[in-house]
């Protein structure tokens, strides 16, 4: 797959996240979503990508914690481990940037 020029592995980083999220569509999360091997992507699974890129794009960082996202959005606060393998995961699918080496140790 070619966007603009460039291969989609030219839009990661080495650690596996999207270099720029701007570039992010739910296309995209759909295939970052089946290469990891989540082949579907439901109604809570768009309700928590979608939040973590608006707390993303409001401040700069992941949450503080991933169950915030989850209880805002009237969900079981363990939602997160229940649709995603990882934080790391959501994270990822949600096209956001590589989060740093000290939010990755907890992802």
């Amino acid at each position: 797959m070619e966007t603009a020029g460039a291969t989609i592995n030219d839009l990661f980083n080495n650690e596996g996240f999207l270099c720029d999220p701007q570039s992010w569509n739910e296309d995209l999360a759909a295939s970052i979503a089946r290469q990891d091997g989540l082949l579907e992507l439901t109604r809570e699974h768009w309700v928590i990508i979608r939040a973590l890129r608006e707390h993303y794009l409001q401040f700069g960082v992941a949450p503080p914690a991933f169950s915030h996202l989850c209880l805002a959005n009237h969900m079981d606060k363990h939602c997160v481990s229940h649709l995603f393998r990882s934080q790391r995961e959501a994270w990822r699918i949600a096209g956001l940037p590589d989060p740093g080496e000290e939010a990755r140790a907890y992802m």
